[in-house]
């Protein structure tokens, strides 16, 4: 009796999970049924900037280190990481352009989790850095946070993850 049941039940699933699928296949005038996976642009929409197959935006509301991360993440994406040279100067135009200044800003580095190992937000290898001279200094045993475009070289410096800067968020195309 018991087998009966379960066979019963499992016919039953059957059918309705077929029939849910069936007027899908039938809308799109073949059997194949749709699929609802989300596809990766190509490109980079609206405000945002293609930056070696990534989409960079700048924001200039100040906020701390945390809070910007926070917001990037909030639209899928981290702040920035900077992988070389070219990328960085791309980000300081994007900046640039944006204020007409080359402002202090947030990307993604922090050696927050442990003094001296920097780590991208993102998770992306930390290979490329582009400090000013006698950076990373940790003054005051209180700076894991790297802010760009700082001094006259518009070099990076290791910062109170509680100032406030605006920042650039990236995410994946």
């Amino acid at each position: 009796m018991k087998m009966l049941a379960v066979s019963a039940l499992l016919c039953v699933t059957v059918a309705l999970t077929r029939a849910a699928v069936v007027p899908e296949a039938a809308a799109s005038k073949d059997l194949s049924v749709k699929s609802h996976l989300v596809k990766r642009s190509t490109s980079c929409s609206g405000r945002w900037t293609n930056i070696n197959g990534r989409c960079f935006h700048y924001f200039p509301a100040p906020m701390t280190w945390a809070k910007a991360e926070r917001n990037c993440q909030s639209i899928g994406g981290n702040l920035a990481s900077v992988h070389d040279i070219q990328e960085y100067h791309e980000i300081q135009s994007l900046i640039k352009t944006a204020t007409y200044q080359s402002k202090e800003t947030w990307i993604g580095g922090s050696d927050a989790q442990e003094e001296s190992v920097w780590l991208w937000s993102d998770g992306s290898r930390f290979s490329y850095t582009n400090w000013c001279p006698g950076e990373p200094n940790n003054w005051r045993g209180r700076q894991h946070c790297i802010q760009i475009n700082h001094g006259g070289d518009k070099c990076w410096d290791d910062v109170g993850c509680g100032a406030s800067r605006p920042f650039v968020c990236s995410k994946k195309m």
